[in-house]
């Protein structure tokens, strides 16, 4: 049987096989598949697989390209993240970010070809279910444009200041939400009941982050850290310090697993809620914030 995360990297390169013409410039084509691939833990795509299944769904192509779009627009933002203007990270999931490999403008390109993919994505894999394609340009929309989307997360980094809550469920939370009530819509249920999961479990991702960013070096962190206290931004690691932060985090990861509601694959949809605290919390994290 086909796994989620082999299922995932199919349908993403089947999306970035589609760009990669003859007429497409070349490297530009090679910063758009620099900025995918290997991708990370694919956290958000599998929660949309998994919320799709418990919701029933049965239109594999529609589900998969909800994934897909989530995960676009998720490596889009970091493109855009890495570059100079903003955290100025020369390094991503341990090797060179895509401006550091391909120069800023590319970076803004690919960054930019990725979000339109995303949509021209789930626009094609909608074609045969056209009542899912409204509801999830809405959920996704919402999850990465304003007011509360990835862009105004990263918009509140250029306010003197802003506000930690906001900042952090906009610049992270956002997208986890887009996740699971993509997965909802994908499979033709009820999306709202699914938000306080994506809420919760963002925010937990936010502040295993900022502990990354405060108590690790770049080779455990696959990225520059201490880039928080650098560039002055609110962290939770400096509101609570390390210990009371660690201890918010596993917090979340609870109140997430406690919100996700009653369907068939409550159990698994714990597992791997769980699953991802343990990836959210490596033991030198956890020792290192003890």
């Amino acid at each position: 049987m086909t796994t989620g995360r082999s299922r995932i990297e199919s349908a993403l390169e089947a999306a970035i096989a589609g760009v990669e013409a003859d007429s497409a410039p070349p490297m530009l084509a090679a910063a758009v598949r620099h900025a995918v691939f290997p991708g990370g833990a694919r956290v958000r795509p599998l929660l949309c697989l998994a919320v799709a299944e418990a919701c029933g769904g049965r239109n594999v192509p529609v589900v998969d390209a909800a994934a897909v779009a989530i995960e676009l627009l998720h490596c889009a933002s970091l493109a855009h993240d890495d570059l100079p203007c903003f955290d100025d990270a020369a390094t991503r999931r341990g090797r060179p970010s895509v401006h550091a490999a391909f120069g800023e403008p590319l970076a803004v390109l690919a960054g930019d070809a990725l979000i339109v993919m995303a949509f021209d994505t789930l626009a094609r894999a909608c074609a045969e279910a056209p009542d899912r394609l409204a509801p999830l340009i809405t959920i996704i929309s919402r999850g990465v444009g304003l007011p509360n989307g990835i862009v105004a997360g990263q918009a509140w980094e250029s306010e003197p200041s802003p506000p930690l809550e906001a900042y952090q469920r906009a610049k992270t939370g956002a997208l986890f939400v887009a996740a699971v009530m993509s997965g909802a819509a994908a499979a033709g249920a009820d999306p709202l009941p699914w938000r306080p999961l994506g809420e919760k479990l963002g925010l937990a991702y936010q502040v295993a982050d900022d502990l990354i960013d405060a108590v690790c070096d770049e080779a455990q962190a696959g990225k520059p850290t201490g880039r928080d206290v650098a560039l002055k931004r609110p962290s939770q690691a400096t509101r609570l310090g390390h210990k009371r932060a660690f201890a918010h985090m596993e917090e979340l990861v609870s109140a997430a697993a406690a919100a996700i509601p009653p369907c068939n694959s409550s159990e698994r949809l714990r597992a791997l809620v769980r699953m991802q605290a343990t990836r959210l919390a490596p033991r030198q994290l956890a020792r290192n914030a003890a």
